[in-house]
């Protein structure tokens, strides 16, 4: 936790000198199209850009110690608004994939690990495999083109139905369309809100579904070869006691910390998947300010993206010796 401060602070001159050096003119792109001299000269003078760059970091972090992230050139809102606003539709995706990521994921590898080298063994294996090396955007136009275009059952994209959207709109109170459309009884948002999640959910957690796999299969393993695992299989005990009291506890920890990555690494994941599937999420918004070459959107999303590598890797930590009571001694 104290490291943060350093790791954030580093971060910050990193993102801050290489904003700066890419060749473009942020107060031009303030401005828009075919800006006028004089008018780039006072936008460079109302965003600071006209102080030399150490008196602009400090300006800088001075802001960012208040929250205030700047003002996005491509929007002309407050950064910290624009995060806040996009946020929760990527979390949605992101929590939903998570989940399905560790059901999935962890069942596949008890299964592989208890019929070590049968059918049940190579086929999650291949699944694994599969779900790591395809590309999710690709498996996301796969999804569409299936499930769309020739299925007719699931959305083609967007969170929710044009028509539902007029007639029974979502009332705003978490940014989470499922759990608001829930706390308010309404059931046509609900479902909707549902049936545009399972494509990109799906596409999203496939990578993660592969790692945990993979993960939980391989220390399954190592650990069914314990002498006190033999020893509960040498008393009689059930397969299923062992492996589920036992074995599976034992081998949570290291799959802990790959779904703890695997989920912070999807919040950049769902920039291809909200893009494909028009999701609007901080995805798609950061995409377009990056197109912008939007200086304070990149900066603050980066921050964004560091706070949550740091702030997950701290949840791992704390739920590991939770689960092991070897590392809490």
């Amino acid at each position: 936790m104290l490291l943060l401060a350093f790791i954030l602070i580093g971060l910050s001159v990193i993102t801050f000198l290489l904003a700066r050096v890419v060749p473009s003119d942020p107060a031009a792109s303030y401005i828009g199209p075919h800006p006028r001299p004089e008018q780039v000269a006072e936008v460079r003078i109302k965003l600071g850009l006209n102080k030399p760059l150490y008196t602009q970091y400090a300006y800088y972090m001075r802001d960012l110690l208040h929250g205030d992230l700047g003002t996005s050139i491509r929007t002309h809102r407050p950064v910290t608004e624009d995060i806040i606003r996009f946020l929760p539709a990527s979390l949605e995706i992101m929590f939903t994939a998570i989940i399905i990521a560790l059901i999935v994921g962890i069942l596949l590898g008890v299964l592989a690990a208890q019929k070590e080298n049968t059918l049940i063994d190579h086929s999650s294996r291949l699944f694994a495999v599969s779900g790591v090396s395809l590309p999710g955007f690709w498996l996301g136009l796969l999804f569409q083109l299936l499930f769309f275009r020739w299925l007719g059952v699931l959305p083609l994209g967007g969170r929710i139905d044009t028509y539902i959207s007029v007639v029974s709109p979502v009332q705003n109170i978490t940014g989470f369309y499922l759990i608001d459309s829930l706390v308010t009884g309404n059931w046509l948002a609900l479902g909707s809100s549902v049936m545009h999640l399972i494509l990109p959910s799906i596409a999203l957690a496939a990578y993660s579904t592969g790692i945990i796999t993979r993960m939980t299969r391989s220390t399954m393993l190592e650990v069914n070869r314990e002498d006190y695992v033999v020893a509960a299989r040498a008393v009689g005990l059930p397969e299923r006691i062992i492996a589920l009291k036992y074995t599976l506890r034992n081998a949570l920890s290291p799959t802990i910390t790959t779904a703890g990555l695997a989920f912070v690494s999807m919040l950049t994941g769902t920039f291809f998947i909200e893009i494909i599937f028009n999701w609007p999420g901080l995805g798609t918004y950061t995409t377009m300010s990056i197109l912008a070459v939007d200086h304070p959107v990149i900066m603050g999303v980066t921050l964004i993206v560091a706070i949550f590598y740091v702030l997950i890797n701290l949840v791992v930590d704390l739920l590991q010796a939770l689960i092991d009571p070897r590392i809490r001694l």
